[in-house]
């Protein structure tokens, strides 16, 4: 039996060509990964030098992203621009220290875990646990980098939310980025670094009133603050209500508007970006 090819296909120069390209397009672009990684090397020796701790930044990230399919066009689709530069991101981030991620992925929460591996990406270590308190104790303990919870929905008692430790954890990111009809679950990235601002952001607010306090009530406090956004969540613990805020704007530790309110900055995430048109 003759396994060569057809002679035809062997000498298609055209194709031959088209060949060449690619491997040189392949090599170039293997030269700038190779000059991205050593740009980043001198970023960790530099964060070494002056004690800058994590070099996690998901909103730097985010404006990136953003960047690059504002320019982008062609065949290759948005969501494979996403995912190539996500692997990017964490290969780097890996340069500048050993990274894991403690994930709340059990029960309803079990897609958390499928949500965390494609931000993450493969080489990243994903440690599952039973619980969204288990989680955040393996990154309060140092175990893990960050925690990725399950987004707050409904009106559950006793959700993470209502005891997380702010400002010394806070919420950096909401997955996926890219949004779909594909991806109705939603999770959040808690870190112990404050949240970066990316450009489009959304904030978290814990707000407390009195026991009798309504979403209605709670709404009039953020518009009299100045503050546009909406109530997600309340809860009834005790003497008191506590309401999960989210302000259409990037809100920093000190902003003069949470002044005379009872409440806590929970952190910030960028606003997620269209994916494909189907």
């Amino acid at each position: 039996m003759n396994d060569k090819p057809p002679a035809t296909q062997a000498a298609d120069p055209a194709l031959q060509a088209l060949r060449a390209e690619i491997d040189a397009l392949d090599d170039a672009m293997h030269d700038l990964l190779m000059r991205r990684a050593g740009v980043v090397a001198r970023m960790a020796a530099s964060r070494a030098k002056t004690g800058v701790g994590s070099p996690l930044r998901p909103g730097r990230e985010a404006a990136v992203l953003r960047r690059l399919l504002a320019r982008h066009s062609g065949a290759l689709s948005r969501g494979a621009v996403v995912r190539i530069w996500r692997h990017i991101f964490m290969a780097h981030t890996a340069i500048q220290g050993a990274f894991t991620a403690a994930v709340a992925a059990s029960g309803e929460a079990a897609q958390t875990l499928a949500l965390a591996r494609e931000h993450f990406g493969t080489a990243t270590p994903l440690t599952p646990f039973a619980s969204p308190a288990q989680a955040l104790a393996a990154l309060s303990a140092g175990k893990a980098s960050v925690a990725v919870l399950p987004a707050p929905t409904g009106e559950g008692e006793g959700a993470w939310w209502q005891s997380l430790e702010a400002p010394r954890l806070s919420v950096v990111a909401r997955l996926p980025f890219v949004a779909d009809a594909a991806h109705a679950d939603a999770a959040l990235v808690i870190a112990p670094v404050p949240a970066d601002a990316s450009g489009e952001d959304r904030s978290l607010l814990r707000l407390e009133g009195s026991a009798d306090a309504t979403r209605e009530s709670f709404a009039r406090v953020l518009t009299e603050a100045g503050l546009a956004g909406r109530i997600l969540s309340l809860v009834r613990q005790g003497g008191r209500s506590l309401a999960l805020a989210e302000i259409d704007a990037f809100i920093a530790a000190g902003d003069p508007r949470l002044v005379g309110l009872k409440a806590v900055l929970l952190g910030a995430y960028a606003v997620p970006i269209a994916g494909d048109l189907p």
